[in-house]
């Protein structure tokens, strides 16, 4: 029965990606392809515009980077065919890649993200004061935790649910607590895990 609700909203979503990605420019065709590849990979699920259908149909976090990659024309369709309600992406840059495991209660308001980040649920990023964080590469921030204001998290760092970070943290770090604290070292994040 779900492959059948999947094939036919598929069918019925197909219209408006096709639209979408065609009124967009490369740069964030580019941005789209990555997304859909990481979360392909991911999710075990299709690859290429099949791919992106199916992710566009049955992941609503999805749905949510979707419109917030293709712009002020996904405020077309987000009232339409919605995407998390409970996701903000307020980002003006975010990199290829970027996933999001459960979009429930999460704020997502940095000066940038890097590539391949993964945010989990009911995360908070954002200002404390009147600045914001700056997020490296392949950072993983678990439940629950808060980033928060004009600090720097370097790349390939793994931030611990519930953790309250508001310190720079240098790469390859993993913190955890409140306030967070480096408790350990890691070389590389894999946020397929």
């Amino acid at each position: 029965m779900r492959k059948i609700s999947i094939g036919f909203k598929s069918v019925l979503f197909f219209p408006i990606i096709g639209l979408l990605y065609l009124l967009i420019g490369t740069r964030r065709r580019n941005l789209i392809q990555s997304d859909a590849g990481k979360w392909s990979e991911w999710k075990k699920g299709p690859y290429g515009f099949t791919g992106l259908i199916y992710l566009f149909a049955v992941y609503k976090e999805f749905r949510s980077l979707y419109y917030y990659r293709v712009g002020p024309a996904g405020n077309l369709f987000s009232g339409i065919i919605k995407g998390e309600s409970c996701l903000y992406l307020r980002c003006p840059k975010i990199g290829a890649g970027f996933l999001v495991q459960h979009g429930f209660s999460t704020i997502i308001n940095a000066d940038s993200i890097g590539e391949n980040c993964k945010v989990f649920q009911q995360v908070t990023i954002g200002y404390n004061g009147d600045r914001r964080p700056t997020i490296g590469d392949n950072v993983m921030i678990c439940a629950g935790a808060k980033v928060l204001g004009g600090i720097t998290i370097g790349s390939n760092v793994i931030i611990g649910a519930n953790a309250v970070v508001v310190h720079d943290v240098p790469d390859g770090s993993v913190v955890c607590g409140v306030p967070a604290k480096v408790i350990g070292r890691v070389a590389f994040v894999d946020n397929l895990k």
